[in-house]
């Protein structure tokens, strides 16, 4: 079947270890289901794959790819929880949790397997495409608001960045929950399209802001670190998913954490049973992920070249 994976870890250049071309079919066994994939999307998890973290060379070739929508072998539309081990089925009690792509085989070809355990049905109301954006970024933004940040309606909350998969639902679900939103980002269109969402206000990265927040989103890492720190109020808390600028700040911030009484909460995609709330959530509400375009699984080479310049506002599919 064909496929996009990776055959070679390069730390420093990451789309050179990217091929596409045919791999052997995902194989049933019990426990297990063979999903047609539909619709699949792009996150960081797949550049950083590349690079190696998490994928150790010696589990090679190894498709990418953590989301996807599809069909199973009965014919029902599903979409895919893509963390493997969260309860044990389908795998060994003792086996730590993992995500696609890590210990098994990704999505961005034309079937996966994956515990029959992680599907859950795919809502009517949303297309495959739609669908296929929910399961990485748009869960992890969901947990990041709504499990871990402690915010209520009619708080503030700051997003770092804008433009991003994940950034870009923080932005739609936090309006959805009555929220007043901030966000940061570089580039003016981003910033515009961000306010397009329903941002009430958006700045220049780094820039002073009005008021501080009750929370900030933090997905950027050590470019926006101390900004974040310095936006909060007193008791206010930083969740953070990721660190695309890296993982090491300049400055920690200890003593302006520890004298403010700051909070710090690590998120980490999210729960199956957090996944259905939130497809129950866009299929109630309305509420759409945001695509910035929907391309076939052969143009995955183009896709990954845009997520890793950052010129990507929402989600990329790949349609197999």
């Amino acid at each position: 079947m064909f496929a996009a994976y990776a055959a070679r870890i390069d730390a420093d250049d990451p789309l050179s270890g990217l091929e596409l071309g045919e791999l052997p079919e995902p194989q049933a066994r019990p426990g297990w289901s063979v999903v047609t994939v539909k619709a699949a999307t792009l996150n960081h998890h797949d550049l950083w794959s590349l690079r190696g973290v998490g994928l150790p060379a010696e589990r090679l070739p190894m498709i990418l790819g953590c989301d996807a929508a599809g069909v199973d072998e009965h014919g029902n539309e599903v979409v895919i929880h893509s963390v493997i081990g969260q309860s044990g089925h389908g795998v060994g009690p003792a086996e730590p949790r993992s995500i696609l792509t890590e210990r098994y085989q990704g999505t961005f070809a034309e079937r996966v397997a994956v515990p029959t355990w992680n599907l859950l049905p795919k809502p009517a109301e949303l297309s495959f495409a739609e669908a296929a954006c929910l399961p990485t970024a748009w869960l992890t933004a969901y947990r990041m608001l709504f499990t871990n940040a402690g915010v209520k309606p009619g708080d503030t909350v700051l997003v770092q960045g804008a433009g991003g998969g994940v950034s870009t639902a923080l932005v739609v679900l936090g309006k959805a929950a009555g929220l007043r939103v901030w966000v940061t980002g570089r580039d003016e269109a981003k910033r515009a399209r961000a306010v397009e969402l329903g941002a009430d206000a958006a700045f220049e990265s780094g820039a002073r802001l009005p008021e501080r927040v009750d929370a900030v989103m933090e997905t950027v890492g050590a470019a926006t670190w101390s900004h974040s720190v310095k936006a909060l109020k007193p008791g206010g808390t930083i969740v953070i998913s990721g660190a695309t600028s890296g993982p090491s700040p300049k400055a920690a911030e200890l003593n302006r954490i520890f004298f403010l009484e700051l909070k710090v909460v690590g998120s980490t995609m999210g729960t199956k049973e957090e996944l259905a709330g939130l497809l129950a959530l866009c299929a109630n509400t309305g509420v759409r992920p945001v695509i910035d375009s929907v391309q076939p699984l052969g143009a995955a080479r183009d896709a990954f070249a845009r997520l890793a310049k950052g010129d990507v506002f929402g989600k990329l599919v790949l349609t197999p």
